[in-house]
């Protein structure tokens, strides 16, 4: 017998070998493989670049602009007769403006016009008023702060509306369902007691 045919009885255990840094085990919070368990890992994170291309609006409680529908006092001329009474609903059924879009309505001074008009529930410029009272019309006060909160307004009751509407329908299809659910019901019951006479038989 000689040196190196000597062996030890219990086999030899290495001791585990702990990642670096902290006191989370063998892979110190760096999980297994890949890049970012590398030393010196270092990712860019790719939203932050494209965060930053995109346009922002500047100021403290910067708000985006409020669309306001400008219609021309030419317009007016154009479409409306001599004493007509001017309402964004006219507006409207004339064909000057969607209904889908729900804005206030602003006349402009920009034209001429040689009829009277009678103007409500819109806001209208300096010019234009000054040009709608001396041929003898006249404008009620609306500011467009209002004519904006009124136009919100509207169309927040006419969601509302619409989600009732929805809740309503589906409420009554749920007996329905229900119906249905029974009859199947039924239907199996039925089958199985066949299948169980068959088997007497």
């Amino acid at each position: 017998m000689q040196i190196h045919d000597v062996h030890p009885s219990t086999k030899i255990k290495k001791k585990k070998r702990v990642g670096r840094g902290g006191r989370r085990g063998t892979f110190s919070g760096k999980g297994m493989k890949g890049q970012k368990s590398r030393a010196g890992a270092k990712l860019k994170p790719i939203v932050r670049d494209l965060l930053k291309r995109y346009p922002k609006l500047r100021g403290h409680n910067a708000s985006p602009l409020s669309t306001v529908f400008a219609i021309n006092i030419a317009k007016l001329d154009s479409v409306f007769e001599d004493g007509a009474t001017i309402t964004p609903k006219t507006i409207v059924e004339n064909g000057l403006l969607q209904k889908s879009k729900k804005l206030p309505v602003k006349i402009l001074a920009t034209g001429t016009t040689t009829k009277k008009f009678y103007i409500k529930g819109c806001a209208v410029s300096k010019g234009a008023k000054e040009l709608i009272e001396k041929l003898g019309g006249k404008v009620a006060p609306v500011t467009l702060k209002n004519a904006e909160d009124t136009a919100r307004k509207k169309a927040a009751t006419a969601e509302k509306k619409e989600k009732k509407k929805m809740k309503k329908e589906t409420k009554k299809g749920k007996p329905e369902k229900k119906i249905e659910k029974k009859e199947k019901s039924e239907k199996k019951e039925k089958a199985k007691e066949v299948k169980e006479e068959e088997n007497k038989e």
